[in-house]
């Protein structure tokens, strides 16, 4: 593929992040709408490799960095936008164990970096969570786990989709 071919599709699978992720703006959709928006960073892993999707990250980054609502922005930029790509690399473990605990630990990771910049960003504390108390975090962690979980098994089933039914579609295109 060109050059100039890869730099266009990157191009195109940022913008299609970036349009998902202006549905933000919409209440109860702060967490589906990163998670979304970075399943579009898979077409350029496949088509061209780890670096143009890193870059096709890196750009829906930016872009996103200028839309109003800041959670979103943050769950995209610390997790979803980038976690396709490191599922990818982290699958070439072939232990099963140790590939799961490096997805745990990297999600700890992220939510809890998440957590803090949400805090320092838009002021949501642990403090919030009203009558469920300190159980509440549990219960919300416990929670996150298991979306976690769910949005790991989709990428793998939503890639294999692309692969068998989208690609020959778009193999004259992507030529």
């Amino acid at each position: 593929m060109k050059q100039s071919k890869k730099i266009t599709l990157c191009a195109i699978c940022s913008a299609l992040s970036a349009v998902v992720m202006l549905l933000g703006i919409i209440p109860y959709f702060t967490y589906a709408v990163p998670a979304v928006a970075g399943l579009f960073v898979i077409i350029p892993l496949i088509e061209i490799g780890k670096t143009y999707a890193l870059a096709s990250y890196f750009v829906t980054s930016v872009i996103v960095l200028f839309f109003p609502e800041q959670e979103t922005k943050i769950v995209f930029i610390l997790l979803f936008g980038f976690y396709p790509i490191l599922k990818a690399i982290i699958e070439k473990v072939k232990n099963r164990v140790v590939e799961w605990v490096l997805k745990i630990g990297v999600f700890t990771a992220c939510v809890t970096l998440s957590y803090f910049a949400v805090k320092l960003l838009v002021g949501i504390d642990v403090n919030d969570f009203g009558a469920l108390g300190k159980y509440g975090v549990a219960i919300f962690l416990a929670l996150c786990y298991i979306a976690f979980v769910l949005y790991d098994i989709a990428i793998s089933r939503i890639t294999m989709l692309y692969i068998y039914r989208l690609r020959p579609s778009l193999k004259g295109i992507l030529k």
